[in-house]
């Protein structure tokens, strides 16, 4: 995870224009995007990466007021994303970036948080994912939503070099639309990263 690192700093941030791996020489690059055989990027759809996890807030997850704290709620986000990602690339993978997260609505202590995440597109080394979060009162049988999320994730070998990833296949209405709205996030964050850089001494 690259969480409090300053964008110009992480590697993984963005599919760099030469398409290298930052701090490698060309032919290094060139040997980590042929590390997969052709069977591991086959494309896949998306309900194969689609996951689900549950946590019980408890005590220690909580502020002094017995709501969930924000942190801890970005904490699973990731955990959830991560099961996603690794479920499609097959391989190991960083948290890159990322987007905005507002939180809808408090949860208490002794609520139950879900929290479903699926990819919603692939960028050749770059996975973006989507996770939601639904907080559920077992008592009153409600369930609200908490919480959106998008997160990009770099695949990569045991020495940190980065991996192609098999396409993501969408099926349904909803997930062409996930994929298109990936598409668009994805020039926004790299029109972000490039005022950032530009605007450094």
């Amino acid at each position: 995870m690259f969480f409090g690192v300053a964008p110009e700093q992480n590697p993984y941030l963005s599919e760099h224009r030469d398409g290298g791996v930052p701090g490698t020489r060309p032919e290094q690059n060139e040997e980590t995007k042929t590390t997969m055989n052709d069977q591991s990027l086959t494309p896949r759809p998306v309900r194969e990466s689609q996951s689900e996890m549950a946590e019980i807030v408890l005590p220690n997850d909580a502020n002094p007021l017995g709501t969930l704290l924000g942190g801890r709620l970005m904490h699973w986000i990731d955990l959830a994303a991560a099961m996603a990602v690794h479920r499609h690339s097959r391989s190991y993978a960083v948290t890159a970036s990322v987007d905005h997260i507002d939180f809808l609505v408090p949860v208490h202590v002794g609520q139950l948080v879900i929290l479903r995440s699926s990819v919603n597109r692939v960028f050749q080394t770059s996975i973006e994912v989507g996770v939601k979060v639904f907080v559920e009162d077992c008592i009153a049988d409600k369930r609200r939503h908490v919480a959106s999320a998008h997160l990009t994730f770099v695949a990569v070998d045991k020495a940190g070099n980065r991996l192609k990833v098999a396409p993501v296949i969408p099926e349904t209405t909803e997930e062409q639309r996930r994929y298109e709205d990936a598409g668009r996030r994805r020039e926004l964050r790299r029109a972000e990263l490039e005022r950032k850089r530009s605007a450094l001494p």
